[in-house]
C-alpha cells in the first residue's frame, strides 16, 4: 500500500467563511485607543473602508467570504497539506510532521489571503489606490498582486534594508504595477523626520507604516492596507486553518502541536485559530507554538502594554506584546518578522496561557531550512524557517521521549527571492544576533502613558 504524503481538497470544498475567534474567547480583548485622547476608538475611517472596520469589530463567529474573493482564491486554493515523511526519516523520529504549503500562491506566501479581500472591499467602496508598508516584501508583493487583479493603484513603502537586500521582491511588485519606495523616504514628513536624525537609517516596519498612513490620511482617493496585526487581517487568514482541519481529517490525524512563525501574527493565527476553536469550545489539549527571532523578541522579551503601532504616532494605540515603537531591529534576513509588536489577539491569547512563544537565532533557523530543503525539496523563506526549526525540535523531543507526536506547521512562504540570504549562510557570513536587554528597556521607556480601567 502506497503511503499518502499529499492531501488536497477539491475546489468545491473551498471554505465559504472565515472564522472569527473573538466569538469564542473567554475574556475581553482590550480596545484600540485614540493616539491623542487615549479613549476607546475604532479604526480611522479615513484610512480604512467601512467593510473592513466592521470586520475589525464583529463578534460573529463566521464571516462569509464574498464570491469574487473566492473566485480569486481558486487561482491557488485550496493549498496542499503535506506529510513530511523524508524529514521524519532524517530525524529518526516517531513524530508525524505535516505542513500547510502556502507558497503555492502567485506571490509565494500566505499574504494574498487578506490582500485579495482588502482590495475587493476597497474597490467596492470606490477606492482608487491602496498604500502599505512591507518588510521582506511578501506583503507588498501580495497587495500589488491583488490591486492589479481589481484594477487599483498600489504604493508600497519598503523597509530600506530589505529594499536593497531583496531587489527581486521589488521587481515582483513592479511587475504587478506597484510603485515601491525605500523607507524612510523624503516623500513624507514621517520619513523626513527620521532621515534628519539618522540619514543612514535602515528603516523599520514602524517607520514604513507611518509613511503609508500619512499618505492615506492626506489623499481622498487612497486607503491604507495592513498585512498583519489587525483583527480583520487575522480573520482573512483563517482560511488556512479551515482547510487544514479538513485535510487533517483526510489524513486521519489531529495535531498535538500547531506551529507558526510570528512577526505581526497573521500566518500563525491563520493556521492556529481554527484549531484553537476546538480547544476553546471542547477543551482539546492541542498546544500552540509561536516562533520569533531572537533579534526581534516581542513575545519572549517584550511587555504586554498599550503602544503605538507606528513610529510617528499616527495609528491607534493597541494593547500588545511590544518592544516599544522606537525599536529598530537588526538587519536579519527574516524581514517579515521584524515588527516591534504582536497582534492584539495573539498577544492576549499568549498572556492568557493559550500560546507558547519561543525565539531562535538565525543560524539555527537556516540550519533547519537547509535540512528541510534537502529532505522535502522546498526552499523556505527565512520567516518560514523559524516554524521549521520549532517543528524539528518538537520532533526531536518526541524521539527523546519515545512518543508519537503529531506536528502541524504553516509553511508560510517559499524562499525563491531569498537566495542572497542562503548564499551568505553557506559562505559563513551570517551571524546570530540577540537583541540586547538594555536596548529593549531603552525602547520601552517611550511607551505611552495609559490609565486602564
Amino acid at each position: 500500500m502506497v503511503e499518502q504524503n499529499y492531501f488536497l481538497l477539491p475546489q468545491d470544498r473551498l471554505p465559504k467563511a472565515w472564522y472569527n475567534i473573538v466569538a469564542d474567547l473567554p475574556f475581553e480583548v482590550p480596545p484600540l485607543l485614540h493616539p491623542v485622547t487615549r479613549e476607546p476608538t475604532r479604526l480611522p475611517p479615513p484610512l480604512f473602508c467601512d467593510a473592513l472596520i466592521e470586520q475589525e469589530e464583529t463578534r460573529e463567529r463566521y464571516v462569509e467570504i464574498p464570491e469574487p474573493v473566492r473566485e480569486v482564491y481558486r487561482l491557488w486554493r485550496p493549498t496542499p497539506l503535506v506529510r513530511a515523511r523524508r524529514l521524519e526519516q532524517a530525524l529518526d523520529t516517531p513524530a508525524h510532521i505535516y505542513y500547510k504549503y502556502e507558497g503555492a500562491s502567485p506571490p509565494g506566501s500566505h499574504k494574498p489571503n487578506t490582500a485579495v479581500a482588502q482590495a475587493f472591499y476597497s474597490k467596492e467602496a470606490g477606492v482608487k489606490r491602496l498604500v502599505t508598508e512591507t518588510g521582506a516584501g511578501q506583503w507588498g508583493s501580495a497587495l500589488a498582486f491583488a490591486c492589479n487583479l481589481f484594477g487599483m493603484e498600489c504604493g508600497v513603502y519598503m523597509v530600506k534594508v530589505s529594499y536593497y537586500q531583496k531587489p527581486y521582491r521589488r521587481v515582483l511588485m513592479e511587475a504587478w504595477g506597484a510603485r515601491v519606495v525605500p523607507s524612510p523616504s523624503p516623500e513624507t514628513r514621517a520619513g523626513q523626520s527620521i532621515l534628519e536624525r539618522d540619514p543612514d537609517s535602515p528603516g523599520s516596519l514602524g517607520i514604513a507604516i507611518s509613511e503609508a498612513v500619512e499618505v492615506a490620511a492626506t489623499h481622498d482617493d487612497t486607503k491604507y492596507s495592513l498585512g498583519s496585526v489587525l483583527n480583520h487581517v487575522l480573520l482573512h487568514q483563517t482560511i488556512i486553518g479551515e482547510e487544514a482541519r479538513l485535510q487533517m481529517e483526510m489524513a486521519g490525524e489531529a495535531p498535538d502541536v500547531v506551529i507558526g512563525c510570528v512577526g505581526g501574527g497573521s500566518n500563525f493565527a491563520g493556521l492556529a485559530f481554527p484549531f484553537l476553536r476546538d480547544r476553546l469550545q471542547n477543551g482539546v489539549s492541542t498546544r500552540f507554538v509561536a516562533v520569533e527571532p531572537t533579534a526581534c523578541p516581542s513575545m519572549t522579551k517584550g511587555i504586554y502594554a498599550y503602544d503605538y503601532g507606528d513610529t510617528a504616532h499616527l495609528a491607534p494605540l493597541a494593547k500588545m506584546d511590544t518592544l516599544g515603537h522606537t525599536f529598530i531591529p537588526a538587519s536579519i534576513h527574516a524581514g517579515g518578522l521584524r515588527y516591534h509588536g504582536m497582534a492584539p489577539l495573539v498577544s492576549a491569547l499568549h498572556r492568557h496561557g493559550y500560546i507558547e512563544p519561543v525565539a531562535y537565532p538565525q543560524l539555527a533557523v537556516f540550519e533547519a531550512a537547509v535540512l528541510f530543503a534537502r529532505t522535502e525539496g522546498f526552499i523556505p523563506a527565512p520567516e518560514t524557517a523559524h516554524a521549521i526549526r520549532a517543528a524539528i525540535d518538537e520532533a526531536l523531543a518526541a524521539r527523546e521521549a519515545g512518543e508519537k507526536r503529531v506536528i502541524l506547521f504553516n509553511f508560510s512562504g517559499h524562499g525563491h527571492f531569498d537566495m542572497g540570504a542562503y548564499e551568505q549562510y553557506f559562505a559563513g557570513k551570517l551571524e546570530n544576533y540577540e537583541y540586547p536587554a538594555e536596548r529593549v528597556l531603552e525602547a520601552l521607556k517611550d511607551l505611552p502613558k495609559v490609565e486602564e480601567q
